[in-house]
């Protein structure tokens, strides 16, 4: 299940080589997660229209292996904007991945950018 895992990596804008379109805007939900499939990749996409602001991260949780940070309750932790996995509900940054609780494991995240009403997720290839 490590494999799993292995095919997620953070990406940052300056490294980002295709945009993937996801999209239109009125496709994905306000203040809640949809699931995008790129490649072999689940990625989930928020509209976080209470911050005025979209972002993307893995959608398997590192903890029980499960797709589902999409379906995830969203919030902020001073003002952090953050994903809580519906299982177990530990917390992520939706900035960085960074697990809120303290605890070793992270997830990806990945750049999102919208363009006349379309969304796009950055990757490396």
């Amino acid at each position: 299940m490590e494999n799993l895992l292995n095919q997620y990596e953070t990406v940052h804008l300056k490294d980002v080589n295709v945009w993937f379109k996801a999209g239109k805007t009125n496709d994905f939900l306000t203040n809640r997660g949809s699931c995008i499939k790129y490649k072999n990749k689940q990625i989930a996409v928020f509209n976080f229209t209470r911050r005025n602001e979209w972002y993307a991260c893995q959608n398997v949780c590192p903890h029980k292996l499960e797709m589902v940070l999409s379906i995830g309750m969203t919030g902020s932790v001073e003002d952090v904007p953050k994903i809580a996995c519906p299982m177990h509900k530990k917390t992520f940054s939706l900035v960085d991945g960074s697990n809120l609780n303290g605890e070793e494991y992270s997830i990806a995240t990945y750049p999102v950018k919208v363009v006349d009403d379309e969304v796009f997720v950055g990757f490396l290839e």
